[in-house]
């Protein structure tokens, strides 16, 4: 049997597909929301676009470059409008498939926080520049969709399961492996520390700590 070798251009393809993924789970969830408050579809779809590229596009801008990718590639931002379509159309059907959801949202995350981290640091960025841009990178188009839909963002109150903790841990893990193995291993790994840290805390054996006050 012939031999399948992963060339880094295969691997960039990969990395490239499993962001549009990222993208449509991203861009649902924001059109959920969408409808769930009774915008109007094009409110939805501009919900769930913000959601899906605004991440990136924030990124983008803190590491120079511009004009934000979904602008320079524009297979990003019709896949944002496929997903934020599916979400006006299935509604809260959507719903049964929350884990499946989860997952890809997951995915998601992970692919921007360490793709974020990497353009960090091709930029120049020191180690808190790259874990707040990786950070950004993965949770910054939720900030921009519940603030849109007057709601409190969700990595304020979710102690219970960790989100941009993950984002920022995966940014972090990028940052130390970049010099010292290639950089879409690097990418790889920072990925799988922010999956590695959502299934733990999905599973309740780690969150954080909250201070309540009576």
């Amino acid at each position: 049997m012939p031999e399948i070798l992963l060339t880094p251009h295969t691997l960039e393809t990969g990395l490239h597909w499993l962001d549009l993924i990222g993208i449509l789970a991203f861009a649902m969830s924001g059109a959920l929301l969408g409808v769930r408050k009774k915008f109007d579809l094009f409110g939805v779809v501009v919900l769930g676009c913000v959601t899906a590229v605004g991440g990136g596009a924030i990124r983008d801008t803190l590491t120079g470059q511009t004009p934000p990718l979904f602008l320079r590639d524009e297979s990003y931002l019709w896949m944002a409008i496929v997903g934020s379509l599916l979400g006006f159309s299935l509604g809260e059907r959507l719903a049964r498939f929350e884990r499946t959801m989860s997952f890809f949202d997951t995915l998601g995350l992970a692919l921007f926080a360490a793709s974020g981290a990497v353009g960090a640091i091709n930029f120049g960025l020191g180690p808190l520049g790259v874990v707040f841009a990786g950070m950004l990178s993965g949770v910054g188009g939720g900030i921009v969709r519940d603030l849109i839909a007057n709601e409190v963002p969700e990595i304020m109150y979710r102690s219970d399961q960790l989100y941009a903790t993950a984002a920022a841990a995966g940014a972090a893990a990028v940052w130390l492996l970049y010099p010292r193995m290639s950089h879409f291993d690097a990418q790889l790994c920072g990925a799988l520390v922010v999956v590695a840290l959502r299934w733990i805390s999905r599973r309740g054996w780690v969150r954080l700590p909250v201070r309540r006050i009576p």
